[in-house]
């Protein structure tokens, strides 16, 4: 198989990292629990159950699933405002006409990756999609990124993960797959790197207009 360039998607290709967090400040606030906005930035990326557990401080089972139901009711209400990162198109593109294999690897529901792949609307060269449906826990655990690797039929070595948040990166170090970073989704340069990407761009423009002498030139 050819190799393949995985690419997280909310925050990396579509901006919309601050909808998710106006969403969920919104549904924590609705049960009772004031959140501060930059505690949830902090957490974007992460598994929702998970997101919803260190922010309310392990509300019960019931308010959990309250609070994600809303998020979502919210997040919908949102959806207008989603669009494509400048160079997110083009560099989709640009991985399919050098032979390689664009694969969306994210645990976003089902509605939610429709939504983002409608405003991607680059359907053509997309060779294998990860959602919600296919692992019960999400980021930074490892496995939706082993199964994007699974569904493109290539090792980590032949691959490269690009994300825009520390959990993509620490679920890429335990999948053993290189991750490059962009700063679109409100995360640092610096704590990127520190959390292990071997490269680190503005967004996916700058990869796009770098890209021969980034690490994804060199997949073989």
């Amino acid at each position: 198989m050819h190799p393949a360039v995985l690419f997280d998607i909310d925050g990396t290709l579509v901006d919309s990292n601050y909808l998710h967090v106006h969403a969920w400040q919104r549904a924590f606030l609705e049960v009772g629990i004031p959140v501060d906005s930059w505690r949830i930035h902090r957490s974007i990326g992460m598994d929702g159950s998970t997101l919803v557990s260190t922010l309310s401080d392990g509300a019960s089972d019931d308010v959990a699933s309250t609070i994600k139901e809303l998020h979502t009711r919210y997040y919908h209400e949102l959806t207008p405002l989603l669009r494509a990162f400048d160079g997110a198109r083009e560099i989709l593109e640009k991985v399919e006409s050098l032979g390689m294999q664009t694969v969306l690897a994210t645990s976003a529901p089902e509605d939610e990756l429709a939504q983002l792949r409608s405003v991607l609307d680059r359907e053509d060269v997309i060779s294998a999609v990860t959602s919600s449906e296919d692992v019960s826990t999400a980021k930074p655990e490892p496995r939706i990124v082993q199964i994007a690797l699974e569904r493109a039929g290539v090792s980590p070595k032949r691959a490269v993960f690009v994300g825009d948040t520390v959990w993509d990166v620490e679920a890429c170090n335990r999948a053993g797959l290189n991750c490059v970073g962009v700063l679109t989704g409100g995360v640092s340069r610096a704590e990127l790197e520190d959390a292990g990407a071997i490269a680190v761009y503005t967004s996916v423009s700058e990869l796009c207009a770098n890209f021969s002498s980034s690490p994804l030139a060199h997949l073989k």
